[in-house]
């Protein structure tokens, strides 16, 4: 048989010179007579396509075997930071909470202040404000509480840290089945947090003295108020109010006076003494021009006499009367009160002005009623008075018998008796005394009370400020990032059982990664009800069978402040604002009311912001960064760790390896964090935090 072909590859004749029909030498392995292959070059060309085919699976076996330990760098960090996250958002809710008391402690003193400045509510406002010194008191045992709870969980931080982080590696080993080794590091490996704002005392001493003030003063203000109300209906009463009798029915029928000048008020509401003033003008100008003797007698010619000269100065006593109100709230009134007897008309010009006429008569200058006197036949000896009458001056004349006497009977008649004019003006003169001493008093407690309603506005802005001081810097382990370091320690060899007949076993070698993953806020969260449900979930332990009443109104403003924390919507101004409009009993114009809207223009003026409450999420970040943000040379830093790393570690050795404090054991107990007293309850809820749950931040 002859190998190979007649012609040449390329169908051509072979060569001059050559032997026909020979082929060179090794092809006829590969190709028959007739240029085909041969069974051992498909045997061959079979053998090497499966070597290769099972070459280029080892390598790319390798190759992702090689990379996969970045990812397991990449989920350490990110387990790691996990935990951070965790705490940040415990944190924050503790200062939430502890902000929130702070400013409804503040708040309920705030309404326990305006209360006070009302004389009917004194005792409720002690008591408010004694729940307001109870909640600051809460909220400064529970920011104490709070302080060493947060540096008890910083502290154990880095361990939680180093334990979830390695968890994690040793998952992805079991699961990939390669020694993988690691944890993460946070950097800071030591808190840098600063809680001091805190601790930081809020007193309130100052609204308590100031509190005691304006109770103090508002009662002497309410006591005056009342003596004054009092004498003002006492007033009114005599001047509109009495039956039968009063001094508009007795203008009315004595006078007749009607319309403007005889007004009516049914209610002390809009009367005033000034009113029973004009009143008393009007009826002494009307009965003095109206005047007559009512007969022909002596007698009555004597009566007529003297009730004309009465009423000339009674009217003259009252048109000098006057009634003023001032700003301030104090008056001046002067009334003139009218003789109604003969001692009294001997103290008063009736007595010693010159209105008498005389005559000269045989028996001397006799002093009579009026010049129409029977017996005053004699020249006209001008006038006296009653004083020169008693003086012996002049004589009485026995006919009309005109004397002190005559003109005090006028005078007693009408005031003496229930039907007399006079007898409600005197009545309302004596209460215009009382009420203008009373009224005045009062002014001089409220003017008073207005200044320490001013200096407890400043005590409540002072503690206010407290409050809106610089949040706590939250600054724990890892707050900068976590450093994960994962080391594949030892050389892997590579899966044998279907290349062993083809290829000779090879080795996977040891590797390592660096990774490292920081916090950022996770934007789908802006709506979370994290402070919401905290709420919840404290209230709700017994705190809903004993709440009621005006102590519903204290939780519920501590729930709006608690949650508007982190809300966009519900500011702490509109909060309180809304409290203190539901304070009863405030009338505007008054202290109260003042005070009030000063405490509700000083919380807004506080400028209290709402805290981004968004949850924190771990990212992916250069390490590198992460590294030189704690000052380290970055490149060596992460050399020393993963070089530091020992094969087949616990988290407690990575941890002590790497510098990072952690326990032997953190157990899966609970750490309480703080103890909450519910406001305006004896309820109090621990604050727990499960280790196993932050362990499984991841």
């Amino acid at each position: 048989m002859m190998t190979g072909l007649p012609r040449g590859a390329d169908g051509t004749a072979p060569a001059e010179g050559a032997r026909p029909g020979r082929l060179r030498p090794g092809l006829s392995l590969f190709l028959d007579d007739e240029g085909g292959y041969t069974t051992v070059a498909v045997a061959v060309a079979l053998l090497v396509s499966i070597s290769l085919v099972f070459a280029a699976a080892s390598a790319e076996w390798v190759m992702a075997r090689s990379f996969e330990v970045q990812p397991v760098a990449d989920a350490a960090a990110m387990a790691g930071s996990n935990s951070v996250a965790a705490y940040v958002t415990i944190a924050r809710v503790l200062d939430a909470c502890v902000l929130s008391l702070g400013i409804l402690g503040v708040t309920i003193f705030g309404a326990g202040l305006v209360l006070s400045c009302i004389p009917a509510a004194g005792a409720f406002g002690a008591s408010v404000c004694d729940a307001g010194r109870g909640i600051l008191d809460a909220r400064r045992d529970f920011a104490g509480s709070a302080t060493e709870g947060l540096e008890r969980l910083e502290g154990a931080l880095p361990a939680v840290v180093v334990a979830n982080s390695a968890a994690c590696v040793a998952e992805n080993a079991r699961a990939q089945g390669l020694p993988y080794v690691g944890c993460a590091v946070p950097f800071p490996t030591e808190s840098q947090s600063d809680f001091s704002s805190l601790a930081s005392e809020l007193s309130s001493d100052e609204m308590e003295r100031d509190a005691e003030e304006l109770r103090d003063l508002a009662q002497r203000a309410g006591e005056a108020k009342a003596q004054a109300d009092e004498a003002r209906l006492r007033g009114w009463t005599a001047d509109c109010g009495d039956a039968p009798y009063c001094l508009e029915e007795r203008a009315a029928t004595l006078a007749g006076l009607s319309g403007e000048e005889n007004p009516h008020y049914p209610g002390v509401d809009g009367w005033g003494f000034g009113v029973a003033l004009l009143r008393a003008r009007a009826y002494y100008a009307a009965r003095s021009a109206r005047e007559r003797p009512l007969d022909a007698s002596v007698d009555e010619l004597t009566n007529s006499a003297a009730r004309a000269a009465f009423y000339d100065f009674a009217l003259g006593r009252v048109r000098s009367g006057t009634y003023e109100e001032h700003e301030d709230g104090s008056v001046d009134i002067d009334l003139p009160s009218l003789p109604h007897n003969a001692e009294e008309t001997r103290a008063c010009s009736l007595y010693t002005d010159d209105l008498w006429p005389c005559s000269s008569e045989d028996s001397g200058t006799v002093l009579h009623a009026s010049p129409s006197c029977p017996a005053a036949t004699g020249a006209s000896a001008g006038r006296a008075s009653l004083l020169d009458l008693d003086e012996g001056v002049v004589t009485r004349c026995e006919t009309c018998r005109m004397d002190l006497s005559a003109m005090g009977e006028v005078a007693a008649a009408s005031t003496s008796t229930s039907n007399g004019f006079e007898h409600y003006w005197r009545e309302i003169v004596e209460a215009s005394e009382d009420y203008e001493s009373a009224r005045n008093r009062q002014a001089e407690a409220e003017g008073a009370l207005r200044d320490k309603a001013d200096g407890a506005r400043g005590s409540f802005e002072r503690a206010m400020d407290q409050l809106s001081v610089v949040r706590p810097r939250i600054c724990p382990p890892g707050a900068w990032g976590c450093v994960a370091v994962v080391s594949r320690t030892q050389a892997t060899t590579i899966p044998t059982e279907l290349t062993a007949s083809f290829l000779s076993s090879g080795e996977l070698p040891a590797g390592a990664a660096v990774s490292a993953a920081a916090l950022a806020p996770d934007a789908s969260t802006a709506e979370n009800n994290v402070l919401a449900s905290f709420f919840d979930g404290v209230t709700s332990q017994g705190a809903g069978s004993v709440l009621g009443g005006a102590l519903d109104g204290v939780c519920e403003l501590w729930g709006r402040l608690l949650v508007g924390y982190g809300s966009r919507y519900e500011s702490v101004s509109s909060s309180v604002a809304g409290f203190l409009d539901r304070v009863d009993g405030i009338f505007g114009g008054t202290v109260g009311s003042w005070l009030r809207g000063k405490l509700k223009e000083t919380v807004s003026a506080c400028g209290f912001e709402p805290v981004d409450m968004r949850l924190m999420k771990p990212v992916l970040a250069g390490w590198t960064r992460v590294l030189g943000q704690s000052g380290y040379d970055a490149a060596g830093k992460a050399r020393q760790m993963v070089e530091a790393l020992p094969s087949g570690a616990s988290s407690y050795d990575l941890a002590k390896t790497l510098g990072v404090w952690a326990a032997d054991s953190l157990g899966y107990g609970e750490i309480t964090v703080a103890e909450l007293q519910i406001p305006g309850t004896d309820i109090k809820v621990p604050l727990t935090i499960r280790l196993d749950s932050l362990l499984g931040a991841s």
